[in-house]
């Protein structure tokens, strides 16, 4: 199944976070192509300390083919191998952030993991890089597409095409 995949980082090199962690995804036992990417965005953030560091955000989607919490799991050792301490304050900085925005027309709703993401269509920093390489998906449980629920969005939170891009050589 197609899976989407939320990549952010705002502390340290966060282009340097963002590519490692996209070449992580890449080698996901599990995970095959096509892999598509959105470029990266610089955004706001959103929810945390007042003093926090602007994020790079993007969105990578890819063929998964096992079980989500497998691929949960998997994102949580990508994210603690990247220096991401397993137990932290909520929307605290970090090296990497690696959440699952959906897989396939799944839903799934555990004391672990909930597909599709509760709050994508409620967060610009998602919706916009999302929007750049899947316009007319429709996720579980949304009537509108997300282009639509971008356009919709009342969330004042900037986001950017960034001026750091992945290095695709």
């Amino acid at each position: 199944m197609r899976a989407g995949i939320a990549l952010g980082s705002n502390i340290g090199d966060r282009l340097q976070a963002l590519i490692a962690g996209r070449e992580a995804l890449e080698k996901l036992e599990g995970a095959e192509g096509p892999r598509i990417h959105s470029s990266l965005y610089e955004t706001e953030p959103v929810g945390t300390e007042p003093d926090a560091a602007p994020f790079l955000n993007a969105v990578v989607e890819l063929d998964f083919h096992g079980h989500p919490a497998n691929l949960l799991e998997a994102l949580q050792q990508i994210e603690s191998a990247m220096g991401r301490p397993s137990k932290r304050p909520r929307n605290a900085p970090r090296t990497i952030d690696l959440d699952i925005l959906y897989v396939g027309n799944l839903t799934l709703s555990t004391p672990d993991i909930v597909i599709p993401h509760p709050r994508l269509h409620l967060r610009r920093f998602v919706l916009v890089p999302l929007a750049e390489i899947r316009p007319d998906l429709r996720l579980p449980g949304q009537h509108h597409t997300v282009s639509e629920l971008l356009a919709a969005l009342t969330d004042p939170a900037a986001v950017q095409r960034s001026s750091l891009q992945w290095n695709l050589s």
